[in-house]
């Protein structure tokens, strides 16, 4: 199993600079409870077992997954998983991204894309990770997973 430092290490460059940035402004922002670890080969924070047992429903064997970070050939991607299952914590970020960056939003059903290492906006990882809480985001998903 790889450790989070081994995935940052793995990775070269502005790369290298900005996952880690990312990753240390989640870490300083997430609230308690959530876990960081790999998870699914990117730098995963979950809500563990021990808070969650069911684990998430596609593989239960693997703990609750809210929000991942890949390093990718041409992007870094932050897979927010809040961001598909709460329309209002889309719509925050589809609002106040433009405030903080010049930059389109480069964004699918789960994830934001920065292919500008430069041009990345902590500010907005920062505000997105401490919009929910873990019991915010297990009721969250479990109200999504009944739809």
């Amino acid at each position: 199993m790889q450790t989070i430092s081994e995935y940052l290490n793995t990775i070269e460059g502005d790369k290298k600079q900005a996952t880690t940035a990312i990753y240390h402004t989640i870490l300083n922002n997430i609230p308690a409870g959530f876990q960081a670890e790999i998870s699914c080969k990117m730098i995963g924070f979950v809500v563990p077992h021990s808070i969650y047992p069911a684990g998430y429903h596609c593989s239960p064997k693997l703990p609750l997954p809210f929000i991942n970070i890949a390093a990718q050939k041409n992007a870094i991607v932050l897979h927010h998983l809040g961001i598909y299952a709460d329309e209002n914590l889309r719509i925050c970020l589809e609002s106040e991204y433009p405030k903080h960056s010049k930059t389109k939003l480069d964004m699918g059903k789960v994830c934001i894309r920065f292919k500008k290492m430069n041009k990345i906006t902590l500010e907005i990882i920062a505000a997105l990770s401490q919009k929910m809480t873990v019991q915010n985001w297990i009721d969250c998903y479990e109200k999504f997973l009944k739809k």
